[in-house]
């Protein structure tokens, strides 16, 4: 077999998108905080793109994809990258890309996935402890539940398969990330907000977006990198990557319609933080399922992805946790949505290597895959993170100081600030005033 220039500068293109979805992810959450926290908000996901990029190429390609034979994890050692530059990936077969492509298009979600968490814990968070906790999670949890989701394992020339992930070899239906991506961030965010708590006036004082133009450029850019997301998963330029396409398109149209629906029943009026809201809820919906549905059942995954995420988001109120920027009712609520759907909507119709569903004759057999799926993620970040998270508390802190926090965490942790509402002084303000001088004359 040799590389196919078409599949390899289509995922080379779906790489980049990806690694736009975090800066995106930047705009986003930084338009949804406080002022006084825009810029310690998107700092998080910058710092993540360096933190995992590094360690990625060290071991974390290894721990994800490489075969130790085990189902629980890769290959433990030095990166395999180096290995890689000549030879193409066999990801359960061959595929005509070079592994070097693969590898850098698997990195971009592992890049994302830690920085989604941080929106839980938005406006109190030392840089140092998040640094911490990405470094040490991306090691021991999102590797390798890659490993058990994304590994199908290396193909021999007699057919047999070896180091496949345990949840990958039981047939369990993920695309694009629903679980190793949304459910294990959702999981760890719920964690961590719990082991922070809730910040200073929450549910007293308001703590509303302070900038909804950056949001919805945010979600504008998330959306258009998602493309890269789910059709990119393909692995190729071909028709499964259009079916990925347009049942990503469809489900996250219609989940904005849900949202803004529920919204204008419950408070009277949809908003733009709803709609950049429920396009993201249908994002993350559909990510496990854009390649195992028809796109009739995108757009019912999509629509009720939107109104449920719209009510889960209140859950915070009513069970006492502050997960400031709703990862939880969006990624954690819609992960499991969309993974659950696959059970009833999957169909090989339009795709021979999944299976069917409920709806479409195939029993309770793969729903109860989705579910194993669901419940074991979840289960293993959940205590992972709980646990990581007491321990950096409890040793350096991983909360700022209630001063901090109120005068604003931007100031306390980078000297910086956002916004410069200010009178310009100093040498600009005497350059200004010659420049005055000089027109008048």
């Amino acid at each position: 077999m040799t590389m196919n220039s078409g599949d390899t500068a289509w995922v080379l293109a779906a790489t980049a998108m990806v690694l736009l979805m975090t800066p995106g992810l930047a705009f986003f959450y930084g338009g949804m905080v406080r002022a006084k926290s825009v810029l310690n908000m998107m700092m998080m996901s910058f710092v993540t793109i360096g933190i995992v990029s590094v360690l990625w190429t060290i071991f974390g390609y290894g721990l994800a994809f490489g075969d130790s034979g085990s189902g629980l994890y890769g290959s433990i050692g030095l990166s395999h990258l180096a290995s890689a530059v000549n030879s193409m990936p066999n990801n359960g077969g061959v595929y005509p890309i070079p592994e070097l492509a693969f590898s850098a298009f698997q990195l971009m979600f592992a890049v994302i996935t830690p920085a989604l968490i941080s929106g839980a814990i938005a406006d109190r968070t030392k840089l140092v402890a998040w640094v911490i906790f990405v470094s040490i999670w991306v090691t021991i949890v999102y590797f390798p539940v890659a490993h058990w989701v994304f590994d199908f394992g290396t193909k021999h020339k007699d057919g047999s398969i070896t180091g496949a992930g345990w949840l990958a070899s039981r047939g369990v239906l993920d695309f694009a990330g629903g679980t190793a991506v949304h459910i294990n961030a959702g999981a760890a965010a719920l964690a961590l907000a719990l082991v922070l708590g809730k910040r200073v006036g929450f549910a007293r004082t308001p703590m509303k977006p302070h900038n909804l133009p950056l949001v919805l450029i945010g979600a504008g850019l998330l959306w258009f990198g998602w493309f890269g997301f789910n059709a990119g998963s393909a692995l190729g330029a071909n028709g499964l990557a259009a079916l990925a396409l347009i049942n990503t398109q469809v489900a996250t149209a219609a989940a904005l319609l849900g949202w803004l629906i529920i919204e204008k029943f419950r408070d009277g009026h949809p908003t733009t933080l709803g709609a950049a809201s429920g396009a993201v809820a249908g994002l993350v919906a559909i990510t496990p399922a854009c390649a195992f549905v028809a796109p009739w059942g995108a757009v019912l995954i999509g629509f009720a992805a939107g109104a449920v995420c719209a009510l889960a988001v209140g859950l915070k109120y009513k069970f006492g946790f502050d997960d400031s920027l709703d990862v939880v009712g969006v990624h954690l609520v819609g992960g499991i949505l969309g993974c659950i759907a696959i059970g009833f909507l999957g169909t090989t119709t339009v795709n021979s290597a999944g299976a069917n569903g409920l709806l479409y004759g195939g029993g309770f057999t793969l729903l109860g895959k989705q579910a194993l799926a669901v419940v074991s993620v979840f289960a293993f970040s959940f205590v992972i993170s709980y646990v990581l998270g007491t321990i950096i508390k409890h040793t350096i802190g991983f909360r700022i100081t209630e001063e901090a926090e109120v005068s604003g965490i931007d100031l306390a942790e980078h000297q910086e600030t956002g916004y410069e509402f200010g009178l310009a002084s100093g040498s600009f303000a005497s350059r200004l005033g010659s420049a005055r001088e000089g027109a008048e004359s």
